[in-house]
């Protein structure tokens, strides 16, 4: 069963995902990042301005196949489509299908933005109704 954890209280969700994506690559884990086609695109140039030490190898899932398969974190509006199934990073307001795929999802959570925060209620309320344990991660506690 997918291991599914809320990481609450980001202070700004972009940054967020870039340092968890820098994270996640130096494990040797593959990450998908699902969000709508917008932030991906703010996303992608995030991670192309990051400094050269904590550069993070990505690509959108638009690249070329033989990219996609070997980028260790792919920027994806739809996960369902993504070759890689370890870590995927939800920052739709919906709960991503196919998530189940996956072998841990992580939820990222506003600090301030109540409007993202009811929905990430109702994300937890969905999985936590489907008999996923979650996991709950408090940024605030741990520093960012």
């Amino acid at each position: 069963m997918t291991e599914v954890s809320f990481h609450f209280n980001a202070p700004d969700k972009l940054a967020y995902a870039c340092r968890f994506a820098r994270k996640v690559q130096r494990s040797g884990s593959r990450l998908v990042i699902a969000a709508p086609a917008e932030t991906l695109v703010a996303l992608d140039r995030m991670l192309w301005a990051l400094a050269p030490q904590d550069f993070v190898a990505h690509c959108r899932d638009d690249a070329d196949e033989e990219l996609v398969h070997a980028s260790p974190v792919l920027l994806a509006a739809d996960p369902r489509t993504a070759p890689h199934h370890e870590v995927l990073l939800n920052l739709h307001a919906e709960v991503p299908e196919g998530f189940g795929r996956f072998e841990r999802l992580v939820e990222v959570v506003s600090a301030l933005d109540e409007v993202d925060r009811t929905e990430a209620r109702a994300r937890w309320k969905h999985y936590a109704s489907r008999g996923y344990a979650i996991t709950r991660h408090d940024l605030v506690l741990k520093g960012g």
